[in-house]
């Protein structure tokens, strides 16, 4: 599980990631709420814990934009208010709940079991294998690829097998035999320039000059990451 935390406190960040580690959770924190609210639509995240009060965009304009832009990722409002009409405008604007301050950290991970399993169970089941990010829309049942609104239909089975395994893993870097071994089998023996080729033909598929996805990191493999407007790895 990857979760997000826009939190300015750099202590109830500490505490959180220290219980994160003890559930295996995967958590990245940022301190600034506009700063989040960007890398927020920027990857893939199983569910997203933010302040209230932040510098530079508040955790209810988060909230109302994220819900605008029709992402459905659980959100667990974290606030020092506690009134009734403060609650309700939280979940109102598209929180799916509410934690008070001083908290629990077992109150907050019972929390975010809560909200998880709720929503795991609402997902269609033909919405379960699909990868979504700002340009990305994939889907591994259907095999569509929608990137920036537009349908990609010229992709050979294997390039949407490595696509979507990256997609999936955004920003993380893969060596090629890791490519082969997680997308080719573990039973393959190919050459690894053969992900080389297949890397060269996605981003003639679905990368512009202003817009690369799929980054060389020298000496190491490739990675997919779409904040970078130019290629600077």
């Amino acid at each position: 599980m990857r979760i997000l935390v826009i939190e300015d406190s750099k202590s109830v960040c500490s505490m959180i990631e220290m219980f994160f580690a003890k559930e295996g959770i995967e958590g990245e924190f940022v301190n600034d709420g506009l700063e989040g609210y960007n890398r927020f639509k920027s990857e893939t995240w199983d569910a997203l814990i933010v302040d209230w009060m932040l510098p530079s965009m508040d955790g209810v304009t988060i909230c109302r934009k994220i819900r605008e832009e029709k992402f459905t990722v659980p959100i667990i409002m974290l606030t020092a208010k506690d009134s009734e009409s403060d609650q309700v405008l939280g979940l109102e604007m598209g929180a799916d709940d509410y934690v008070t301050k001083p908290f629990s950290p077992l109150t907050l991970m019972a929390r975010i079991k809560a909200v998880t399993r709720r929503f795991q169970t609402q997902i269609p089941i033909e919405q379960k294998n699909m990868v979504q990010t700002e340009y990305f829309k994939v889907n591994k049942d259907t095999r569509e690829v929608i990137v920036d609104g537009i349908p990609i239909t010229n992709l050979t089975p294997k390039e949407f097998d490595l696509l979507y395994f990256m997609v999936e893993h955004p920003r993380q870097v893969f060596s090629r035999e890791q490519l082969l071994e997680s997308v080719w089998g573990y039973q393959f023996y190919g050459d690894e320039r053969t992900v080389d080729v297949h890397i060269k033909r996605l981003r003639k598929k679905v990368e512009t000059t202003s817009q690369p996805f799929f980054h060389t990191v020298w000496g190491v493999g490739y990675k997919f990451d779409e904040s970078i407007k130019t290629d600077q790895v």
